[in-house]
């Protein structure tokens, strides 16, 4: 599997994050944050997503994406905001025919730190550490990358698994 998008949607900033991922083993590619104008309508704001990450698709060429599922929040409003957001960066992962994997954030957090409870500063102290990173990324940035992460060790865990001719001690080999 060769170069994956990671996003971490929102309506204010935006993280991204490709990684290469080939056999195992994960290789920092570029990451950044899409910051968005308060004061630009909604509207505006999602189309300057759409388009960003356009930009960033037609530049690496990732073979898939990756994007944090939408959690339930206190205030409704916000949760919508962030809904509409992260369907913006579907579309343009749509609009370039990648496909699109999902991952809660607590999975992603047990992906990347070893448990769903971890906090943004553990996240970015592991992201550096698993990409050997000389400098922490930007929160956004870092949960793009950890998204990213998530998906790759998934998907590697699945061809392990698809690997697998059989089980000892309740495990697969």
């Amino acid at each position: 599997m060769p170069l994956i998008l990671g996003v971490d949607p929102g309506s204010l900033k935006t993280g991204f994050g490709v990684i290469d991922s080939l056999g195992g083993r994960v290789a920092y590619v570029a990451s950044g944050v899409i910051r968005l104008p308060a004061n630009d309508s909604l509207p505006a704001r999602l189309k300057t997503i759409f388009e960003a990450l356009s930009e960033i698709i037609a530049e690496y060429q990732p073979a898939e994406m990756a994007i944090e599922q939408v959690f339930m929040a206190k205030n409704a409003g916000s949760a919508l905001k962030l809904g509409q957001a992260r369907g913006a960066a579907i579309v343009a992962a749509g609009f370039h025919d990648l496909p699109v994997a999902e991952y809660e954030a607590r999975k992603v957090k047990q992906s990347v730190v070893g448990t769903g409870a971890a906090d943004k500063h553990q996240v970015q102290h592991m992201v550096k550490h698993l990409l050997k990173l000389n400098k922490t990324p930007q929160e956004d940035a870092a949960d793009a990358l950890a998204i990213a992460l998530c998906h790759a060790h998934t998907q590697q865990h699945l061809i392990s698994t698809a690997r697998a001719t059989r089980f000892r001690r309740g495990r697969l080999v």
